[in-house]
């Protein structure tokens, strides 16, 4: 057997050794298989809240496959917690410095394999972005999600209750009842947000176990799949194979045919293309876009669809998604299992995980006094709800880099729309633009100068449920911005607009009464006209050129400090927004 790394350095710096036994470690335990275990677990929220029992059940593995543990600890912020302030616009910086503590903590002592834990929007991408740098022997062990509240009450449905006790169409305690009951257990928020796609990201790109994705948080499976991630963290660093020697662009192909089934996030587009740039392939929108437009949309979980994330898991989670599009799929990729998907596929058949699903769901039906099968949560291939993928991505001379939108989640008469443009400098005015009805019909509301460089890009959460709340607004207008939204974000909202205004982008030099044009189908976004009259394509390419003569950027925001960093180095959104020197 080929000498570990950790004995390697063992050789080469004598201090190791007694640190570690002052530390707790053994005598015996210095010459076993060194596991680093990495987590997001802290008070911070309940995504993370509860992965220290994690943490102890992969320990727990790790030790009983011969090889010792250590525990290292970056927590995460939460998004939902941050909404509505300043705080919200550190979250995507977040992930950038999450990552660089995992290759920090990886690197500066030795290591022969890792596990890596967490839940949420930022500390699973920054997991996965982390590891692949450090390229070691590794599993990912995703926390869960949460259970829902009374009424099948999840927390996306928050933004809905505010809204409407702004406008004046509930009482206070209508929505002190929705916040007091959204977030009843530890968990990812329970829908198909960010944090969601994202543990569904770790499972298809191959480096967690087989079925592992998105389990209730609260259930004792969760608890065995920690500590068979541990043991096969062992059997890893044995094998000395590496998530280099896993994750392919075949990988990403499936993970963004999965993405389409599932409705997922469109922060998606920011993590997977920063994910895939550290192994040095390059996954863009136009990748997302292709996929899509050939894919299935099968999930009917919130927000795009009726039941909340806790069903994933009891219809069969990845594994049943992966089983309806699996003509699409390069079966062929190699798992952290040692084995190739269609092989991991075939076992799951013969070894009880499908039948063990099932009696989760008939007890959640018994439970919330529902008769729901299967089927009636991932669709069959061909019963899907959409044919086309979740997602698209608008070009034109708004944006000309790309611009997003999930189309499942967008009412079907904005699908295709001209309307006059109404530009705000900040979500704040937006906002309340929008709440005190001096937004109309027929409006393309913009917030700008919310991109990586100008303010962190931030979610633009509340502003996309005051509109996609209001029954006359929700179907009448758009918002545009080169800011981001959360995975909870419905209706008819469009971000990432790149290159953003901070950097010139053409949405800096929109102005009142613009003409845009919205066809989703054929993937535009475009200034067509000027003070309510339509030009010529020639004659908006005049104008915006005279625009720029006159346009200054705004002073930045952060001179110092991480968002300092952040605002220096982040790449376009439609890149991934991942610092590049």
């Amino acid at each position: 057997m080929k000498e570990l790394n950790s004995q390697k350095i063992r050789k080469l710096a004598p201090e190791i050794d007694p640190l570690r036994l002052g530390a707790g470690w053994k005598k015996e335990d210095l010459s076993k298989p060194q596991i680093i275990i990495e987590s997001t677990f802290g008070d911070s929220h309940p995504g993370s809240g509860h992965l220290d029992k994690l943490v102890e059940a992969v320990r727990k593995g790790v030790y009983d496959a011969g090889g010792y543990g250590a525990r290292y600890f970056c927590t995460d912020i939460c998004d939902g917690e941050s909404q509505g302030t300043d705080g919200i616009n550190f979250s995507l910086a977040s992930r950038e410095m999450i990552a660089n503590m995992i290759e920090i903590h990886a690197n500066a002592t030795p290591f022969d394999g890792g596990v890596f834990i967490s839940s949420c929007d930022k500390g699973m991408p920054a997991n996965l972005m982390g590891l692949a740098r450090v390229n070691i022997p590794s599993v990912v062990m995703t926390g869960g999600t949460m259970s829902a509240g009374p009424d099948l009450l999840t927390l996306e449905q928050l933004g809905m209750y505010s809204a409407q006790y702004e406008r004046g169409e509930i009482g206070a305690d209508k929505l002190d009842w929705a916040k007091s009951n959204a977030c009843p257990s530890c968990g990812a928020c329970s829908f198909i947000g960010t944090a969601s796609t994202m543990q569904i990201m770790a499972e298809t790109l191959g480096l967690s176990l087989p079925g592992s994705a998105l389990l209730p948080a609260t259930s004792p499976d969760l608890l065995d799949y920690a500590y068979k991630a541990g043991v096969q963290s062992v059997k890893l660093a044995l094998l000395g194979l590496k998530p280099s020697d896993i994750v392919t662009e075949k990988s990403f192909e499936n993970a963004i045919y999965v993405h389409a089934a599932i409705s997922g996030s469109t922060n998606c587009l920011l993590h997977l293309p920063a994910i895939a740039h550290e192994y040095g392939i390059e996954i863009t929108g136009d990748t997302f876009d292709r996929i899509h437009k050939n894919a299935r949309y099968l999930l009917d979980i919130r927000p795009s669809g009726k039941w909340p994330a806790e069903f994933f898991y009891y219809a069969g989670g990845v594994p049943a998604i992966m089983e309806e599009i699996k003509q699409h799929l390069h079966l062929d990729v190699m798992t952290v299992t040692g084995k190739t998907l269609v092989e991991n596929l075939d076992e799951l058949k013969v070894n009880g995980f499908y039948e063990r699903c099932e009696k989760w769901l008939q007890k959640a039906n018994e439970k919330y006094g529902l008769s729901l099968t299967r089927e009636d949560i991932i669709r069959k291939y061909d019963n899907s709800i959409g044919v086309n993928g979740s997602i698209a991505v608008l070009k034109g001379n708004l944006a000309p880099e790309g611009a997003v939108i999930k189309h499942t989640a967008c009412p079907k008469e904005m699908f295709k729309a001209t309307l006059y443009a109404r530009p705000f400098d900040s979500e704040e005015e937006c906002l309340d633009a929008v709440l005190h009805h001096r937004v109309n019909k027929g409006d393309a509301v913009f917030i700008r100068y919310e991109g990586p460089k100008a303010s962190g890009m931030p979610e633009m959460f509340y502003t996309s449920e005051a509109i996609s709340s209001d029954p006359e607004l929700g179907k009448t207008i758009a918002l545009i911005t080169d800011g981001r939204f959360s995975g909870a974000s419905t209706g008819p909202v469009i971000g990432h607009c790149s290159p953003e205004a901070q950097s010139g982008g053409p949405i800096a030099l929109v102005e009142e009464g613009d003409l845009i044009q919205i066809d989703i189908d054929q993937r535009i976004l475009a200034i067509v006209g000027v003070k309510g009259e339509s030009k010529t394509q020639n004659e908006i390419a005049a104008i915006l050129k005279q625009r720029r003569e006159h346009w200054q950027p705004k002073e930045s925001r952060y001179k110092s400090g991480v968002l300092g960093v952040f605002a220096k180095l982040a790449t376009s959104p439609m890149k991934g927004a991942y610092l590049s020197l």
